[in-house]
């Protein structure tokens, strides 16, 4: 015999709980080169954990992007880390801005890492989406303090 919905819904023993779906990455450096720099140590370090990653000298790579303004130059920079982690795997250990533009609002950067591996490497929590949400850059003479929210 087939149940009726209101005996189906008798023995509904489940609920759907709103929750927090994304966490702030806050970093700070110097100036706008390491406070850039340390977003990405943030971001990896929240996939993974840095200190078990290596470098693979053959995964070696120039990352190289524009954006409208700077808040979207910072998007771009971690967007393109994150899309190099979801196509290819990459788990990015260390990061140096080589040229930022903030005219041009461009960033070359080298990146050294390796594979992500299960074997080798602790899985934190994963970043779906770099977002726009609250994207905060505030810069001060000798410190300047980013704050990007990411969808998890």
């Amino acid at each position: 015999p087939t149940m009726s919905n209101n005996e189906k819904n008798q023995n509904k023993k489940y609920e759907y709980l709103d929750h927090t779906a994304d966490v702030q990455l806050h970093s700070w450096g110097n100036d706008l080169k390491e406070a850039f720099e340390q977003q990405i140590y943030a971001l990896f370090d929240y996939i993974t954990e840095l200190d078990a990653i290596n470098f693979d000298d053959s995964l070696d790579s120039t990352i190289e992007v524009e954006g409208t303004d700077l808040e979207n130059l910072l998007y771009v920079f971690m967007d393109e880390f994150l899309y190099k982690f979801c196509t290819e795997g990459f788990v990015c250990k260390h990061v140096q801005i080589t040229e930022l533009d903030r005219e041009k609002f461009r960033i070359k950067a080298a990146a050294r890492g390796e594979k992500f591996s299960r074997k080798t490497h602790p899985i934190g929590t994963e970043i779906k989406a770099i977002t726009y949400s609250n994207l905060q850059i505030h810069e001060k003479d000798d410190r300047v303090d980013i704050y990007v929210i990411v969808d998890i």
